[in-house]
Formats: structure tokens, C-alpha cells, sequence
């Protein structure tokens, strides 16, 4: 522990240092019990265990003088476990599993789930004089029986008596324990008032009360029935039982299936899927195809142009090189997303710049076209990375160790020998490790084809909504359903990142390998 200092004055105290890293450590303790609170009440026993282990060893290194090394790395490794490792795991879970559209929860929420969303009005039932209330946040329904019996609940307390109960014109207007709302404050929950349901009693077949204008309540029941000692969901118009199979939904015997299924491992399936089923395997092999071709003509592309600018631009005898430099280094100024959006404004067929003023009001389908959308999609990729390039080359060359060149000098080496001989080998192990990130952002670009495309245009034979300029991380976005064009289905999403985190990782071992024997050259 840090002891106590003696000041000038003979009294002793805490030294400054020590104060600002006790508030600190007070704050962060603070914020973290403020999580683990919301855990507890959410229950996220995961989450929970995760933060009082971070608390705890927080605690021990910011108090500890034997956790000195600790007390710099904690913050960073705290965020690598939440932001990278555990992303990454929970990522390889979704993957073996079903989940998606229909299997969004666990097996008891999609019970309540079937029983709330199969509901009829219970026939012969009495309607009943109905007031919104609210205990705290929570909404309730105050309704008055036809024996004159005032009944309050919520969607988690089944109605119960409620004596003291004030009741005018045969409505309750004050209720103990409960706050009436206004019509206004109804109005502005109105979603909520009528998906409210509060049910009868604690049997949930019972039914539950419901109300489409906040003054009148119905008692609905559903129409299916479920036995927890058989774990069978019964239909009680048809009579059909529906019993749980290895899908994670009920299944009848007859192989229909009701709507709502719940979670389930289920292996291998979502990499079966991607690889076998030719709604998926057919679109997968050419969007892997173009996503490869992509990458390494993106990379190319820039990296030949961003070097020959920087050699031209490196030459001592060209005046104005400064300001040519700004010029080429504007494009990388400008937020990408951004950039993408304007040229996909500038080639649009209609009324883009392209179109309209460059080529005197052409009509040429820039992005409708596959070949000519995949043109389009390297062409500002070029734009928009031949900047950084540029950077990298011109920091690589203005590096280079002149006495190395000089000795090729005297030697007789001509400028294309030092060229190739020097100064490319040189220049190559300078900028290989950026190459391959550079490959990799381009591999999972998904910004530029997001914006400038969308994907497009769509496969015509395709039963999933992908395109011929979709990549591999596009892809996975559609088939995740997120952008609201296809069913959600998030465990195929997460196979499939895992084949690209496969690819990009193996290509970039490969690759570095390749770097360390440049480096041997060289």
C-alpha cells in the first residue's frame, strides 16, 4: 500500500499522485458496480462474473506495489478481452447455432412467446371498465369486475384486489400503490398500452387482459395449451400436438412446425449450408472470387501509382513539390464513406457528372452493369488509396541509406540497376507489412461497397439478395438479414466470418513469411 507522506508543517497526508489515482480507482469501481447492478437485473450472469473479475483486478493493480508492469496494460487488455477476444468467441458460438429469424431467444420465451401471440377473445367474457396505471415506470391495467371489485396488475403480477380503490362513473380514478395516467401521457404510450397484456391469475391458460382503447379490457386467451410434464403444445381448435425436435421448434406429426423456435446448437450446419446449398454455394464461389481479384488489384493498383507519384515527386529538380503533394494527398483527406457516396451520386446513369457533363449526357450504366460496376468499384478504390500509398513510398525513399546508393554509383550500377537491384528490394521490405494490412482492409472493404453500389447489380439466378459486386463481408451483412432484404440469419453470418477471418489470416502468415525473406535479400 502507499503510505502517508510528511509535509513541512509536520502534518502527514496523501500525496497528490496517490488522491487523483484514488478518485480514479473510485470512479472505475463506481461504474463497474453500476454494471454488475444491471447485469444482476438483466441477468446476464456472464457479463456479471466478467465485471466483478475486471473490479477485482483493478483493484489489486492500481493498490499493489508488486502489480507495477499491470497497472499500464490493464486498461488495454481489459478492452482486447471485451472488444476482440470475447467478440471473437461469441462469434465462433453464433456460428454453431441456429440462431436467426424464429430462433431469436430461449426455449421458455418462445413458450411465452407462442401462447401470447396465438391469442382469441375468451368467448362469453364481460367487458370491463379499464384505466392505464403505472407503478414507477411499469404500465399496469386497473380494471372494475361486473360485482363492482376493483382488480389492478401488471405484465409481471397477475390482477389482484386493490382495496381503497376510488371509483367514478363506474371507472377507477385513484388507485393506492398506483399512479392514474392522463389521456395525454396514454397517447404517448399508446404502443405500449395496447401490447400490454396483464395476466388473470398465475395459470397463464387462464388468459390475460388486453384493450385497444385504454378504456375497455378484454379477456384473451390462447389458443395453444402447454403441458410442462409432457413438454407438449397442444392446439386446442385442432387438437394438434406439437412436441420439441432437435431444431429448436415444435414439430407436429405431420412435419409442420410452429412459428417460434428457440436456440440450439446445431454443428456444422451453417458451414453445410454456405458450402452446399446452392442458393448459398453458388453466389459464395464468385463473390469469393471477385473478393480475392478485389483485394489484390486494389492493392496493386494503388501501390503502382502511389510509387510512381512519390518517385516523381521525390526528384529534387521538380519545382513545386510541396504543393503538388497536398494536391495528392486531398483524396485521402476526405472521410471514405463519404467519398463513396459522391461518386456513386457522380456515376449514377441518370443524372450523374459523369454521365451528364464529362461525357456530354452519355447514358453509360456505370453501376448496373456487372463488368462496368466492377470497373467503377477499383476505379474509386483507386482514387480513394493511391494517397496512402503515395505516404508509405515517399517515407520509404526518403529512408533509404544514401552511402548504399552512393557505392552502387561508383560501382557503374545504372539508374535501372540501382533501381532494381537496391532500392526496390530495399523500398519492399519498408512497406510489405503495410501491403498486407492493406490487403486485408480491401479484403473486408465494406464501406466502399456498401455506398457505392450496395452489391449491385443483383444476381439474376440468385434466391438471396447478392450482387455481382458483393464481397465476402457484403455477403455477410445481406445474409444476416440486417439490412432488412432477407431473413435474418445470423449463425450463417457468423460461419461465414469465420471462413474470412480462415482466409485473410492465412494469406497474412503467408505473407509475412514472404517479408522475412525479402528482408534476407536484402
Amino acid at each position: 500500500m502507499y503510505e502517508p507522506v510528511t509535509r513541512g508543517s509536520g502534518r502527514t497526508g496523501w500525496s497528490p499522485g496517490f488522491l487523483v489515482k484514488l478518485a480514479l480507482i473510485a470512479l472505475v469501481d463506481a461504474l463497474g458496480v453500476y454494471a454488475v447492478l444491471a447485469a444482476w437485473g438483466a441477468g446476464s450472469w456472464g457479463v456479471l462474473a466478467a465485471m466483478v473479475a475486471l473490479l477485482l483486478v483493478a483493484n489489486w493493480a492500481y493498490f499493489s506495489k508488486r502489480a507495477l508492469p499491470l497497472k499500464y496494460i490493464l486498461p488495454g487488455l481489459a478492452f482486447l478481452l471485451v472488444y476482440q477476444v470475447y467478440v471473437v468467441a461469441y462469434t465462433g458460438y453464433v456460428a454453431f447455432t441456429n440462431y436467426g429469424d424464429g430462433h431469436n431467444s430461449t426455449k421458455e420465451q418462445a413458450i411465452e412467446a407462442l401462447l401470447v401471440q396465438n391469442e382469441r377473445r375468451v368467448e362469453g367474457s364481460p367487458s370491463s371498465p379499464l384505466t392505464v396505471v403505472a407503478d414507477g415506470g411499469t404500465l399496469g391495467f386497473a380494471v372494475v369486475s361486473p360485482d363492482g371489485v376493483v382488480e389492478a396488475g401488471t405484465a409481471d403480477r397477475p390482477l389482484a384486489t386493490v382495496d381503497g380503490a376510488t371509483v367514478e362513473g363506474g371507472r377507477v380514478t385513484a388507485l393506492p400503490g398506483y399512479d392514474v395516467l392522463e389521456y395525454t401521457a396514454v397517447l404517448e404510450r399508446q404502443q405500449e398500452v395496447t401490447a400490454l397484456r396483464v395476466p388473470v391469475s398465475d395459470d397463464p391458460n387462464e388468459g390475460s387482459v388486453r384493450t385497444q382503447d385504454a378504456r375497455t379490457g378484454y379477456v384473451f386467451t390462447s389458443t395453444l395449451e402447454y403441458d410442462p410434464a409432457s413438454d407438449t403444445m397442444t392446439d386446442t381448435v385442432t387438437g394438434t400436438a406439437y412436441t420439441p425436435d432437435d431444431d429448436g421448434q415444435f414439430e407436429a406429426a405431420d412435419g409442420s412446425t410452429l412459428p417460434v423456435g428457440w436456440r440450439v446448437l446445431v454443428g456444422f450446419d451453417n458451414f453445410v449450408t454456405a458450402f452446399g446449398d446452392d442458393r448459398y454455394a453458388g453466389p459464395f464461389g464468385k463473390i469469393l472470387l471477385w473478393t480475392f481479384a478485389f483485394a489484390v488489384l486494389s492493392v496493386a493498383s494503388t501501390f503502382l501509382l502511389g510509387l510512381f507519384l512519390a518517385i516523381a515527386f521525390n526528384d529534387a529538380r521538380l519545382r513545386g513539390r510541396r504543393v503538388y503533394r497536398t494536391l495528392v494527398i486531398l483524396p485521402y483527406a476526405i472521410p471514405g464513406f463519404l467519398a463513396a457516396l459522391l461518386w456513386s451520386g457522380m456515376l449514377n446513369r441518370s443524372y450523374g457528372f459523369v454521365n451528364e457533363v464529362l461525357l456530354g449526357g452519355a447514358s453509360v450504366p456505370w453501376l448496373t452493369d456487372p463488368l462496368l460496376a466492377k470497373l467503377a468499384v477499383l476505379g474509386v478504390n483507386l482514387w480513394l488509396g493511391f494517397p496512402y500509398m503515395f505516404l508509405i513510398c515517399t517515407g520509404a525513399l526518403q529512408s533509404l541509406p544514401t552511402d548504399v546508393l552512393e557505392a552502387a554509383k561508383i560501382d557503374g550500377a545504372g539508374r535501372w540497376r540501382t533501381w532494381r537491384s537496391i532500392t526496390l528490394p530495399l523500398l519492399l521490405v519498408a512497406t510489405a507489412p503495410l501491403l498486407i494490412s492493406s490487403f486485408a482492409f480491401n479484403f473486408n472493404n465494406f464501406t466502399l461497397i456498401y455506398m457505392l453500389t450496395g452489391g449491385g447489380p443483383r444476381f439474376g439466378d440468385a434466391s438471396v439478395p447478392l450482387g455481382h459486386t458483393d464481397i465476402l463481408i457484403s455477403m455477410v451483412y445481406s445474409v444476416s438479414g440486417l439490412d432488412g432484404t432477407a431473413a435474418k440469419n445470423y449463425g450463417l453470418a457468423s460461419a461465414l466470418s469465420i471462413v474470412i477471418f480462415v482466409v485473410v489470416a492465412t494469406i497474412s502468415a503467408l505473407a509475412f513469411r514472404r517479408t522475412r525473406s525479402l528482408e534476407e535479400i536484402a
